[in-house]
C-alpha cells in the first residue's frame, strides 16, 4: 500500500510536476519532438546515401576547402566548425553553474561568449555555403545524369587546372560556364562548346583522364571516347536541380539539413542575447533563480548534440 497522501490523485496543474518546473518539462517535450524531426531527416539522408552507394559524393572530396587559404584540406574546416559549437556549449554550462551560485557577472561573461560561439558557427556556416554553392572543381554532366569528374592519374583534380582557369577568380564562372540570361538554345550551343573543349584539353595533357561517377578511373583515351559519347555539360557549384559534386539528392539534403540546424542556432542565438540582457537588467536576481538560463542551456546543448549527428553523417560516413 502506497504511503504518498497523493498516491492516485491526478496533477492538478503546480508548478512542479514530478519535481520538475513546468517550463522545464515543457522544454523536454519541446526537445524530445524536435529530436524526432532531426531523426526523420537524417533517417531519409541514410537511406538515399546507402541506396546510391556507387554515386554518392565522398566528403573527402567535397570539402577541402579553408577560408583565406588556397590548397586542399579535407573536412579541416567542417572539424573546427564542430569544435567552435562545442565549446559554445562549454561556456553554455559554465553560464548555468555560476546562475545556479547566483553569480551575475559570470552569468553575463560565458553567456557572451557562448553568443559568440554561435555567432562564430553560423558564420562559418555561411562561408561553407558559399563555397558548396560557388563549387571549385567543376563535375560533368552526362546523358545517365550522374556526374563524372576529371582526374589527373588516381587522384581527383578540376575542370579549371586542365582548362587552365584560375578556380580562385571571382568571375572564372562568368568566363566560362554560363550567363544568366542565354536562352536555352544558346546555352545547349554553350554547353556543347564547354564540353567540346574539355575533350580538346583531354587531347593535348594526356596526364588527365576522367573518374566515373562509380569512382572508377579512364584511361585517358577512354576518357575522351566516355566524353564524346556521354557528356551533356559541365556543371559548376551545387543547385538544387544539379550540383557539381555528383547525385543531385546529395545538394538537397546537405541544403535542407544543414539549413534547418542553422535556423535552430540562430534561433538559439537570439533567445540568448534576449536572456544576457534581462541578466543584464537583474531580471533574474529579483526572481532569485536563473532557471530561465537553465532552460535555455538545454536547448543549447541539444542544437550542439544535433550537430554531432550531421557532422557523422554528412562527413563522416
Amino acid at each position: 500500500m502506497q504511503n504518498n497522501e497523493n498516491y492516485g490523485i491526478a496533477w492538478q496543474g503546480d508548478d512542479k510536476p514530478y519535481e520538475a518546473s513546468y517550463g522545464k518539462l515543457m522544454m523536454w517535450f519541446f526537445l524530445v519532438t524536435d529530436a524526432l524531426t532531426f531523426s526523420a531527416f537524417l533517417g531519409a539522408y541514410g537511406f538515399s546515401r546507402f541506396k546510391f552507394p556507387q554515386v554518392w559524393p565522398v566528403p573527402e572530396d567535397v570539402f577541402t576547402h579553408f577560408p583565406f587559404i588556397k590548397g586542399e584540406y579535407p573536412l579541416l574546416f567542417v572539424a573546427l566548425m564542430t569544435f567552435i559549437l562545442i565549446m559554445s556549449s562549454v561556456t553554455m554550462v559554465l553560464a548555468v553553474n555560476y546562475g545556479h551560485k547566483m553569480q551575475k557577472r559570470k552569468v553575463v561573461l560565458w553567456l557572451s561568449l557562448t553568443i559568440f560561439g554561435g555567432i562564430l558557427f553560423l558564420g562559418s556556416q555561411a562561408w561553407e555555403w558559399g563555397h558548396f554553392i560557388h563549387g571549385d572543381k567543376g563535375g560533368i554532366a552526362t546523358k545517365t545524369e550522374f556526374v563524372c569528374h576529371v582526374a589527373k592519374g588516381k587522384k581527383l583534380s578540376s575542370v579549371y587546372d586542365i582548362l587552365e582557369i584560375d578556380k580562385y577568380s571571382d568571375d572564372h564562372s562568368l568566363k566560362y560556364f554560363g550567363l544568366d540570361d542565354l536562352t536555352d538554345e544558346m546555352k545547349s550551343t554553350f554547353d556543347e562548346q564547354n564540353i567540346n573543349s574539355l575533350i580538346e584539353k583531354l587531347e593535348e595533357k594526356p596526364e588527365y583522364n576522367i573518374r566515373k561517377a562509380d569512382k572508377t578511373i579512364l584511361t585517358n583515351e577512354e576518357s575522351i571516347s566516355y566524353l564524346k559519347e556521354n557528356a551533356t555539360a559541365i556543371l559548376v557549384g551545387a543547385q538544387l536541380k544539379q550540383n557539381e559534386y555528383g547525385h543531385r539528392l546529395f545538394a538537397d539534403y546537405f541544403f535542407f539539413i544543414t539549413g534547418f540546424h542553422g535556423f535552430h542556432v540562430f534561433s538559439g542565438v537570439i533567445i540568448l542575447i534576449v536572456i544576457l540582457i534581462n541578466t543584464i537588467k537583474d531580471t533574474y536576481e529579483k526572481r532569485g533563480h536563473y532557471e530561465m538560463v537553465e532552460k535555455v542551456g538545454l536547448y543549447w546543448h541539444f542544437v550542439d548534440l544535433v550537430w554531432v549527428f550531421v557532422f557523422t553523417f554528412f562527413y563522416l560516413v
